[in-house]
């Protein structure tokens, strides 16, 4: 079964973008998985257990690296155009 997950990190600290680039790079190193980052979350898109594994793996690392980050992830079953924009967004 395919999975999409749409997620947001917000590290809590000063330089929060290290992070935040961090966890992007990381979620690139998944083989299977596709990717779309966008300015305010990544969407990444695969089978369903290696989906959660990689934001399992992913998240577990960054708050061991990096400490204290919220995540915020939507999960939807299925596989969503990840090119997809609405007219309204130009």
């Amino acid at each position: 079964m395919i999975l999409t997950a749409e997620i947001s990190m917000y590290p809590l600290a000063d330089d929060y973008l290290t992070p935040i680039r961090w966890f992007i790079s990381e979620l690139e190193k998944a083989p299977n998985i596709k990717r779309r980052t966008t300015a305010t979350s990544t969407t990444i898109q695969g089978e369903y257990d290696e989906v959660m594994q990689v934001l399992n793996c992913c998240m577990k690392q960054s708050h061991e690296k990096f400490g204290q980050a919220s995540f915020v992830v939507k999960f939807l079953k299925g596989e969503l155009d990840m090119d997809y924009q609405d007219e309204f967004c130009g």
